[in-house]
């Protein structure tokens, strides 16, 4: 399978570049996998599909202002970091433009001193990994100094740092927010609650693969970046007894999918697990515990829409983009969802 067989003409003016101000206004396409029906929605719509018993799995991942500007010690030449994956309290695998002013040794600086960084190391596809310098709390210099890693498809500036966090967000971690549940507000998920829907919060730290295009030519050729993910004890007994009762489990994004397909076992049984995954789902996938999937529009050639084409099958994912393009849906993280049931 060619990752070309993955790609779609998307025009430019579909990539939406501002959240809604209303997290819940957004569109919802939603595809039946049995069948390839359409339907065409508004997002609050999602309750219409879901039933007393069934599971929404949120990943309660915090995206952290993971770029950081600094300069070059000694000089005057911008360097710009994106941190990835904190190693030790004070080492992180970062990327950073341009690359080769980021030579083992280098020196950053960082907000007038009030942060620093040493290359330490040049990693697997060039990313180099950093030791930090400073005095205080590393968390507070990141808030005052950083800011938030918009996807680079994304060309303004965003007015509140908030909008590209969920406001389930928890744990720090992410380079990249999970933007499925973007569409989600506290008032709206408790109203799903008191449905008899249960709520379980898993945890994914979006990292790397977030960024990297699939550049191989043949689709299992390419390889994913591991990422760290928590079930907790709680999580997997409300997911397990869920099941268990003819409930389904619905997934809001692709990170609590991996995440759960990650910790299953070969019956759909969940363990509490921590750990790393570099799960790769593409069609051809024989799903163990996922029954639904709530997300949002990804781009060509993607391991996402890769994803989705193994849940719904490549055919009726392709007529479901089609449409949405006909239908001048908006794409990506701010866009609109996508419920595929």
């Amino acid at each position: 399978m060619k990752t070309s067989d993955f790609y779609f003409d998307l025009p430019e003016e579909l990539i939406a570049q501002r959240p809604l101000e209303d997290r819940t206004s957004s569109r919802l396409l939603v595809l039946d996998k049995e069948t390839g029906a359409i339907s065409h929605e508004g997002f609050r719509d999602v309750k219409k599909y879901l039933k007393k018993g069934d599971c929404l799995v949120l990943n309660d991942t915090k995206v952290i202002p993971a770029r950081l500007f600094g300069i070059k010690s000694g000089g005057t030449a911008r360097v710009e970091v994106l941190l990835l994956t904190r190693l030790e309290k004070n080492k992180w695998e970062v990327l950073t433009y341009p690359g080769k002013k980021a030579r083992p040794g280098q020196e950053i600086i960082f907000g007038d001193g009030r942060l620093k960084g040493r290359i330490v190391d040049i990693i697997e596809d060039g990313n180099r990994i950093i030791e930090f310098e400073y005095e205080g709390v590393f968390e507070n210099i990141l808030d005052e100094l950083g800011e938030m890693p918009l996807p680079p498809y994304i060309k303004e500036k965003l007015a509140e740092k908030d909008r590209y966090q969920t406001v389930y967000a928890k744990h720090d971690g992410s380079a990249a927010a999970p933007t499925a549940g973007l569409h989600f507000t506290n008032e709206f998920l408790d109203e799903i609650q008191e449905m008899g829907v249960n709520i379980a919060k898993i945890t994914l730290h979006v990292g790397l693969g977030t960024f990297r295009p699939v550049k191989a030519e043949e689709i299992t050729d390419h390889k994913m970046h591991s990422e760290y993910f928590v079930v907790s004890p709680e999580a997997a007994d409300l997911i397990n007894a869920s099941r268990k009762n003819g409930g389904r489990i619905v997934c809001v994004g692709t990170t609590s999918l991996r995440t759960l397909e990650s910790a299953a076992d070969e019956n759909g049984f969940l363990e509490p697990r921590s750990g790393w995954t570099d799960i790769f789902i593409y069609p051809g996938y024989k799903f163990k515990i996922v029954d639904m999937l709530i997300t949002n529009f990804h781009l060509p050639e993607s391991t996402l829409i890769m994803l989705v084409s193994a849940l719904a099958g490549k055919e009726k994912v392709f007529a479901a983009y089609n449409e949405a393009v006909k239908e001048r849906y908006r794409f990506f993280s701010f866009g609109d969802a996508m419920l595929i049931k």
